[in-house]
């Protein structure tokens, strides 16, 4: 006896029994008399749902049996399937419109499918056309709308291995070891193939399949798609985030780009000016704080980040080699300190960095005249500092 899910893709529900339990990799699993669940393969996912209300976690193929590992052990006997009716029935909208798609572009263009991926975001096929166009990818959409607007009705029939032979399949590939009756799936007038997923009953049920796009792989290309309600509810993401930009940028569609990149042009001008008024401001501040008399330079900046004390303590030393400086900035609850020394400066920076990490409960580094930390907080700086100035 076939399985529900092949008799009939639209059975939610079934009653039935458990055959045995048991677990793998330490989730338990049951087998059930008959199922309506699909287990993955054929590049399809596993359908979900619940048996004896506990959640059906994934359904496989195993040594010849379908394990539906479960979200708990059940004991056997009789047995209530519930499907996740919404999962299914987008699976099926993906995977027939794939069937369509492969067919139309072997057709119409001789790419030959040679691999499927259904995704829970998009879908993929990998087709043997070197690359492919953006005009010959929107006369392959137009192509594949016409055929859903046709209404194809879509059936599935199991055939002997004799008869198969016979029969205008167009891929006959099979899975290894596969022995029986072997299931075709048709889309009448379209389309004969080999297959053990679920399908719609015609291709209406499709509603649209809309690519988007491609990239080389494998000398061919993947040619990305979403079919049916992922469609419609992509669509409604992007108007939802242009109603977004419209507001941010006080502009209608055709002019979000231009206007978006009006916004970046003066954010990058910014951060140029930025930059430049930072670079003055730690050279004048560098300036200031070498002139301090003493040999070890101290100070606590609110905001600042690790490159702004280095770049002032690079501007201190080149002022004056003799001195050290020891930087601390407090920014987003957490203390940064850097401690560097001059040329001309006696100081044993790597041993003093280590004795401030200590103090500080801060993590750093460095080499030769640097070394450099992040603290939880710069509770203890006063200890810090009176730690070093001891050591010098």
């Amino acid at each position: 006896m076939y399985p529900a899910y092949e008799r009939d893709p639209y059975a939610t529900t079934l009653e039935t029994r458990i055959l045995k339990g048991g677990e793998e990799k330490g989730c338990p699993f049951v087998v059930l008399e008959d199922t309506v669940f699909y287990p993955e393969g054929g590049g399809q996912p596993c359908d979900l749902g619940t048996v004896n209300g506990v959640a059906v976690l994934d359904v496989q193929k195993r040594q010849g049996e379908l394990r539906h590992l479960l979200g708990a052990a059940l004991p056997e006997g009789p047995a209530s399937l519930k499907l996740d009716w919404a999962r299914r029935f987008d699976h099926m909208q993906q995977h027939t419109g794939q069937h369509l798609l492969t067919a139309v572009a072997q057709d119409r263009f001789q790419w030959e499918t040679t691999a499927f991926h259904l995704g829970p975001q998009v879908c993929d096929i990998e087709l043997s056309a070197h690359a492919i166009s953006l005009r010959e990818m929107a006369q392959l959409e137009e192509a594949v709308a016409s055929e859903i607007r046709a209404h194809h009705e879509i059936s599935a029939r199991w055939v002997s291995p004799g008869a198969y032979g016979q029969e205008p399949v167009r891929s006959r590939g099979l899975p290894e070891g596969h022995t029986g009756d072997i299931r075709l799936v048709q889309i009448a007038g379209v389309d004969l193939n080999t297959c053990g997923g679920t399908h719609l009953r015609h291709s209406g049920e499709i509603e649209v399949l809309k690519l988007l796009g491609t990239e080389a792989i494998r000398g061919g290309t993947r040619l990305f798609y979403v079919a049916g309600g992922r469609a419609r509810l992509r669509l409604g993401a992007h108007e939802n985030r242009s109603a977004a930009l419209r507001a941010l940028l006080g502009a209608p569609d055709e002019e979000l780009v231009s206007a978006l990149q009006i916004k970046l042009d003066q954010l990058l001008a910014l951060e140029r000016r930025s930059r430049k008024l930072e670079e003055d401001l730690a050279e004048y501040q560098a300036a200031a704080l070498a002139a301090r008399p003493g040999a070890l330079v101290e100070a606590h900046l609110e905001h600042r980040d690790m490159a702004f004390l280095q770049k002032l303590a690079r501007g201190i030393l080149g002022l004056d080699p003799a001195k050290a400086v020891f930087l601390t900035a407090e920014a987003g609850g957490q203390g940064i300190f850097l401690l560097s020394a001059g040329e001309g400066s006696p100081l044993d920076v790597p041993a003093a960095g280590k004795a401030l990490a200590a103090v500080l409960g801060a993590k750093g580094g460095g080499a030769g005249k640097t070394f450099q930390g992040k603290a939880p907080s710069l509770a203890a700086r006063a200890e810090a500092l009176a730690r070093l100035q001891a050591m010098g």
